[in-house]
């Protein structure tokens, strides 16, 4: 009994933290009359094999996890 409220009380604390965490950008947003300037992005380093992500998932990393997630979950014998 006493760990369940215990975990219940951690369940509460953390999804308040993350309500609040969300909630943090929108309360430092400035007035809705304000103009957001926006500037281009950096574009000049795009080349790089690391960050390649024609479907939003960079490549080389999605490859290397996929590679390495066996060893992972299988245990090791040796």
């Amino acid at each position: 009994m006493k760990k369940t409220v215990i975990r219940g009380l951690v369940a509460s604390a953390l999804a308040g933290a993350a309500v609040l965490g969300a909630a943090a950008p929108a309360l430092a947003a400035p007035a809705p009359g304000d103009v957001a300037v926006v500037d281009e992005p950096d574009t000049t380093n795009l080349n790089n094999a690391y960050t390649f992500a024609p479907l939003g998932v960079p490549v080389i990393g999605l490859v290397r996890s996929i590679n390495a997630a066996p060893g992972k979950l299988l245990p090791s014998f040796g």
